[in-house]
């Protein structure tokens, strides 16, 4: 997971690409957005711990400090495909995440919803998916809308609106 968290820190936009299992995220997806709850206020300096020590953490965390959102101010896009039920769903929750972490949708081009095979025998899914040409135009185009707007935002052309704004909840 740290080597994760390191590629998010370092990137100034994320791109989501992920089937819907269920209605839900995919195990190992979920794990590492539970996992990203760093991201959202967590202790700013994680060597402050010495490790996973979770009184010390505790204790790190209750002197006082002010939950800050790492990864705010980073572009996101999301593509979500499925083949029977869920997919606006899971794409909805997702963007809601980003958003909650501060991340800054790259206009509406960059979150796809999209069913493939529906319906169809899970035996034949590739297939299907090979099928749907237009499917790979719409993922180079929330790749595109991402690409767009990464620029836009680190020569402050695309402002964080709400960037000065204190919540009255830290946490």
């Amino acid at each position: 997971m740290a080597e994760i968290y390191e590629r998010f820190v370092s990137a100034h936009g994320v791109m989501i690409v992920t089937p819907v299992y269920w209605d839900q995220a995919p195990g190992g997806f979920k794990l590492m957005m539970d996992r990203l709850v760093c991201a959202d206020g967590g202790n700013p300096d994680p060597t402050s711990t010495s490790g996973k020590k979770p009184e010390m953490a505790k204790a790190i965390e209750l002197a006082g400090w002010d939950y800050p959102k790492h990864l705010a101010g980073r572009a996101y896009g999301v593509v979500v495909h499925g083949d029977a039920s869920g997919v606006e769903h899971l794409r909805q929750m997702l963007c809601e995440w980003l958003g909650w972490l501060g991340f800054i949708a790259a206009g509406h081009a960059s979150q796809l919803d999209r069913y493939i095979g529906y319906f169809k025998p899970y035996a034949t899914s590739h297939e299907d998916l090979d099928k749907e040409e237009a499917i790979f135009e719409e993922v180079r185009n929330v790749a595109r809308a991402l690409a767009q707007t990464v620029p836009l935002i680190r020569e402050g052309r695309i402002p964080l609106l709400d960037k000065g704004l204190s919540s009255p909840r830290q946490k």
